[in-house]
């Protein structure tokens, strides 16, 4: 199918178009409708009558953004006019969504006079909390937003102008590093002269680029002295005392290559004038003024970029206005000021020169790095939001255009619920983690995913990797991988001394009457890492372990349940995935990956167990035992036994709220309960629920964490003597950090999630 053929189909299948509205509060009553509609809704309309700050608390004009175009210059299109832009700035709001969390309606104003554009737009500031304009031709694009910008006070923004200028900033001043230029001896030829390449310009300057090291051309050559006169205004800021008239003439001696104007413009020959170590900006699209292939074939040694996203360096937008409007409207700012532009540019270029998330590396099937063929951040790298919208917010408030003060550290927290909401209550415990400096060992030391999560547990002092395995391989790996090994322990598993000896003996007492001999003690102990990192989880030489990627989840569970042993009182393992909905507290599901058909017991125990584990996470359990029944409603043995656990808990922990057998449709409606089981214990919603299988369970976390977006943490296995975690083979980076802390949080509160005190009574 032709790129025209998948395009039309994608916007014209199902409902037409790429966006639609949805509801934020119940509307399932007549009550609701009364508060959402009349009566109740005059309310909020009298406060906000008498101050209209209010109707950022009553409205969702805070979080709300116009993109409004005129159609007069979209994409590489041209004047299509308003209605034939609308599926780009439909495309827009995709992005700001997508992105940033940006609520947005489309705007296309079919008004191609600056003066008349101006008072529609002006007229919609009761509406939004922020204005994009977009695919608005020079030079009237100027005039529009400056016009704008004076009369509104809310922030408007041009984002052909300043989002193609905040980008090649950040990649100006990293390529310049990487180059060994100096920022304000490089000369720059800029090829056009529209909206984009006068706000780039202008912002690369604000960066230390000299204007008058600043050569630029439009269609009729270089802007030189003897044009004066004879250009608008934003033009002649950019006239040079040069003897050079065309591109062409203007390249010779560059460092910088700035094209903002048509495709293939240039010749292998033209970038042969150019200085050493040249930087290459060609931004044309879709044709790049040259094409990549041939500038990096005519210069190897020169840094290129482009707007396209099939080669490094892509120069894209979606980097800039969604997280610039995100601090913006979060600081409550009645502008975008340069301050803040300069701030994004300079938090992008800052963000690069981190390692890079292996999950970004697979996204783009690269390894990226700082260096000529990365010098921007990619747009699907989620750490964008959390880097770029504070530095903008925080340059908000400290211009005096915020409304509102925000406290730096809660501010990112609350970024990163906007990324899932399973990151803000990792960072909860991650913090009591942090404090205790555990250790944990990892046996798989040769997957470039192990290396990366435990680069980010040093790097952000979570826990204390160790990884076992042969060092020689270990360091080819990091080294491939970009990983500097710096703070992680190494222990070399052939080269371990009297500790093979050690270990061995106490395999055999662990394993000598179920098969294990001396021999095949001493050759696991020299060769398999994961049965080396268990003994050391067992000895208490390390606080716990993650492992799973090489022997797979049963075997690794088995390995942990032989060499490790239950905790006293324990009569199984169990479990536990969390699952946490884009808005609301985390559930936790039980039992996900150890016990095929528990008994009534059984199930009491993960119950209790389970509880426990949620209560030390600082959340109150509320446990429903769930079946296929409710309250006896069944005589079937599978019923019987979940009704059988309900009742041990009761014994074992009367003030637990937990209660069962009982379905899942009941126990996510409280009315029904009270309508019909009022006897039931549980109140509200639960949050632990405990399955009477292993098949329910694993299925039921799995349709919830794919069909309804939930994000997963887990499985967190509970009622080992020591902790253990069992990683999927697929586990991707930042899933491996979150269960490092998970692994730690339980070397600390274990005791309290398996005691003796749990152990059902006799029957």
């Amino acid at each position: 199918m032709s790129l025209r053929e998948d395009a039309l189909r994608y916007h014209a299948e199902g409902r037409p178009g790429k966006i639609e509205i949805a509801l934020t509060k119940s509307c399932s009553s007549q009550r609701d409708l009364s508060l959402a509609y009349t009566p109740g809704v005059a309310e909020p309309c009298l406060d906000i009558a008498k101050d209209p700050n209010k109707a950022f608390d009553y409205t969702a004009k805070g979080n709300l953004v116009a993109v409004i175009s005129n159609g007069t210059a979209v994409l590489g299109l041209g004047d299509i006019g308003a209605l034939a832009g609308k599926p780009v700035m439909e495309g827009k709001g995709v992005l700001f969504k997508r992105f940033a969390d940006i609520d947005v309606f489309d705007i296309e104003v079919n008004e191609k006079d600056p003066k008349k554009f101006i008072e529609v737009v002006a007229a919609l500031e009761p509406t939004f909390g922020g204005i994009n304009l977009e695919d608005i031709k020079a030079p009237e694009c100027f005039e529009i937003e400056q016009t704008l910008k004076e009369r509104m006070q809310i922030p408007v923004f041009h984002d052909d102008q300043h989002g193609t200028a905040i980008i090649s900033a950040a990649g100006l001043v990293n390529a310049v590093e990487i180059q060994g230029k100096k920022i304000d001896e490089i000369r720059v030829v800029v090829s056009g002269a529209g909206a984009a390449a006068i706000a780039c310009c202008n912002l690369w300057i604000r960066m230390g680029v000299r204007r008058e090291n600043i050569i630029m051309c439009d269609s009729k050559g270089v802007l030189h002295e003897g044009r004066r006169g004879k250009v608008d205004a934003t033009k002649e800021a950019y006239i040079v005392d040069t003897k050079a008239r065309t591109v062409q003439e203007a390249m010779r001696g560059a460092d910088v290559f700035l094209g903002l104007s048509k495709g293939n413009l240039l010749t292998p020959d033209d970038l042969r004038r150019m200085a050493p170590k040249a930087i290459i900006f060609a931004l044309a699209n879709p044709d790049p003024e040259i094409p990549y292939p041939l500038a990096k074939a005519t210069l190897p040694d020169a840094i290129v970029a482009t707007g396209r996203s099939d080669y490094p360096n892509q120069v894209n937008n979606v980097l800039g206005f969604p997280f610039i409007f995100r601090g913006a409207l979060d600081a409550g700012a009645r502008s975008i000021t340069e301050d803040m532009k300069l701030a994004a540019s300079k938090a992008l270029a800052a963000l690069t020169r981190e390692p890079v998330p292996e999950a970004v590396s697979a996204a783009y099937n690269a390894d990226l790095k700082f260096g000529p063929d990365y010098i921007i951040p990619k747009p699907l790298d989620e750490r964008v939001l959390l880097w770029e919208a504070p530095a903008v917010a925080m340059a908000a408030i400290k211009a005096g255009v915020a409304r509102h003060k925000l406290d730096l550290e809660e501010y990112k927290a609350s970024l990163e619920q906007r990324l899932g909401a399973s990151r803000g209550f990792i960072r909860q415990f991650t913090q009591v983690v942090k404090r205790a400096k555990k250790t944990i060992v990892f046996p798989e030391a040769d997957d470039r995913r192990i290396l990366r999560a435990c680069r980010i547990l040093v790097d952000d002092d979570i826990v204390k990797p160790v990884l076992v395995g042969t060092p020689r391989v270990i360091e080819q790996t990091a080294s491939e991988a970009g990983v500097d090994l710096k703070g992680i322990e190494i222990v070399d598993i052939s080269n371990r001394g009297d500790q093979i000896e050690l270990d061995a003996r106490m395999l055999l007492e662990a394993r000598g009457r179920r098969g294990m001999t001396a021999t095949r003690a001493r050759q696991l102990l020299t060769t398999d890492s994961t049965t080396v990192a268990m003994m050391m989880v067992r000895r208490g030489l390390v606080d716990g372990a993650v492992a799973g990627i090489h022997h797979g989840y049963p075997e690794t569970i088995r390995m942990a349940l032989q060499l490790i042993g239950l905790a006293e009182g324990v009569q199984t393992a169990a479990g536990v995935h969390i699952l946490v909905p884009p808005k609301g507290g985390p559930l936790f599901f039980a039992d996900t990956s150890v016990n095929i058909a528990p008994d009534g017991p059984e199930i009491a125990q993960i119950a209790i167990m389970t509880a426990r584990f949620v209560r030390e996470l600082g959340i109150e359990p509320k446990v429903a035992l769930i079946s296929f029944s409710n309250m006896g409603g069944s005589a079937h043995p599978y019923a019987r036994k979940v009704a059988e656990a309900a009742r041990i808990v009761r014994e074992r922990e009367p003030e637990l709220e937990c209660d069962g057998e009982i379905q899942a449709q009941v126990a996510l409606d409280a009315a029904l309960r009270e309508k019909y089981w009022p006897h039931c214990r549980l109140t509200g919603v639960p949050n632990v629920f405990v399955l009477q299988s292993l098949g329910a369970a694993n299925s039921v976390y799995q349709f919830l964490s794919r069909l309804a977006n939930f994000d997963e943490i887990g499985p967190v296995l509970l009622g080992l003597r020591k902790p253990v975690t069992v990683l999927s083979p697929r586990a991707p980076v930042n899933s491996i950090v979150q269960m490092a802390a998970t692994t730690a949080l339980h070397a600390i509160k274990g005791s309290h999630w398996a005691t003796a005190s749990i152990a059902p009574p006799p029957l």
